[in-house]
């Protein structure tokens, strides 16, 4: 087995379990080993200190899996890391209202570039590391194995595979392929995924529980849902009794989607209203047009992918929100999320700050929203920690 040996100074987030080794932490590489294979990492008097996959190609040089070194990583031990994260997630394997969500979030689950979501007879993966792309037949049939889906298919992010000297990858892994619709439920709402030309892979599972507790203040309400995507907040809103639902997003297939997701859960059509825009450039003329809202929800994509485009982002978040809180009622509710990674909890309540003083209005903080169980966040590896959200009185 080749070694990576680290520089002096350089092994202490390893000793305190973080799962990655900077390339410009290594200082020598004894053999040759090949993208993907198992090497062992030491510090830099060749002590021991981990085990995991090297990849001469990315930033991270070495992505860690075990730290006992009498321990191997043989097929036993991959089979037994997807076993052990279907077992953390029992009771959403049980539940009779949701059978849409993660199955594997990546280094969360000790399974780094491995994420896997179920929708329903379904499941759709991204591979997204070398090492995960060498194992991937035995990972594949443990997953077959323990859940007997009707087919497998991969939605891996061809730019994330690039970083690690990947070729994209896409389609039918196992079994038959989902048709161009696939019915699921999450929290006793129906919808319908296009897994295959959905974004991600296929919804947005992240967000359940906080669909849930913005859906508790909708009734008798009127509500704004931007980048409102297949629907999630707009459905649980009209569930719980919302007056008027309006939903912008700037993608047909999305606002396609969403107008079917109304009519299958049998939704008074009256109360809704689908509007495929920039969501900007919509919110601008909501302004011109002297509209207001009672909630208003704010789930734009990822602003920040890296921190040298956080300054960048912070604009772009205090706009969006300035905007929004501008189109309120008093005393109105703006559900509003960053899952912008470089963008943590505190910095984010600031941007919210600057532009409600921007906007003129005062802002209480009164739920603060993050990622639901099946989106564990590893104690020693805190960048897995990427969607926060605020739900805010605007007065």
């Amino acid at each position: 087995m080749a070694e990576i040996r680290l520089k002096k100074g350089k092994d202490k987030a390893v000793r305190q379990l973080h799962p990655w080794v900077f390339s410009g932490a290594v200082d020598n590489v004894k053999g040759s080993p090949d993208d993907g294979d198992i090497v062992t990492v030491t510090d830099h008097s060749g002590t021991f200190l981990a085990k995991g996959f090297f990849n001469s190609q990315s930033r991270v040089a070495v992505r860690l899996l075990e730290w006992t070194e009498n321990t191997d990583i043989n097929e036993l031990w991959w089979r037994n890391k997807i076993r052990k994260s279907l077992e953390s997630r029992q009771g959403l394997l049980d539940s009779k209202e949701t059978n849409a969500y993660r199955l594997i979030f990546s280094e969360a689950d000790f399974l780094p570039g491995l994420i896997a979501d179920r929708y329903g007879d379904y499941i759709s993966v991204q591979i997204l590391t070398s090492g995960i792309e060498k194992v991937k037949g035995v990972l594949l049939d443990e997953l077959q194995q323990q859940l007997r889906p009707k087919g497998i298919f991969d939605r891996s992010d061809a730019s994330a595979r690039s970083h690690e000297g990947l070729d994209a990858s896409f389609g039918s892994l196992y079994g038959e392929e989902p048709p161009e619709y696939v019915e699921v439920s999450e929290n006793g709402i129906r919808y319908l995924i296009n897994i295959a030309e959905g974004q991600k892979s296929g919804f947005f599972c992240d967000q359940r529980d906080n669909r849930r507790v913005v859906s508790e203040h909708a009734s008798g309400k009127r509500m704004l849902d931007c980048f409102s995507y297949s629907g999630g907040f707009t459905l649980n809103c009209l569930k719980k009794g919302a007056a008027e639902v309006i939903s912008v997003d700037s993608s047909p297939l999305a606002i396609e989607t969403l107008k079917r997701n109304v009519s299958l859960n049998g939704f008074d059509g009256l109360k809704h209203q689908a509007i495929q825009s920039d969501v900007n450039k919509q919110l601008r003329l909501f302004k011109e047009q002297d509209e207001r809202f009672d909630v208003i929800v704010l789930d734009p994509p990822k602003y920040a992918p890296s921190r040298s485009l956080l300054d960048k982002a912070s604009r772009a978040y205090k706009d969006l929100n300035r905007i929004s809180m501008g189109l309120l009622n008093s005393g109105g509710l703006l559900a509003t999320f960053s899952c912008s990674g470089a963008v943590d909890i505190n910095h984010f309540k600031q941007i919210l700050a600057w532009a409600a003083l921007d906007a003129g209005k005062d802002v209480q903080f009164i739920h603060q929203f993050s990622q639901p169980e099946d989106h564990p966040v590893r104690a020693s590896f805190p960048e897995g920690e990427y969607l926060k959200g605020l739900l805010c009185r605007v007065i």
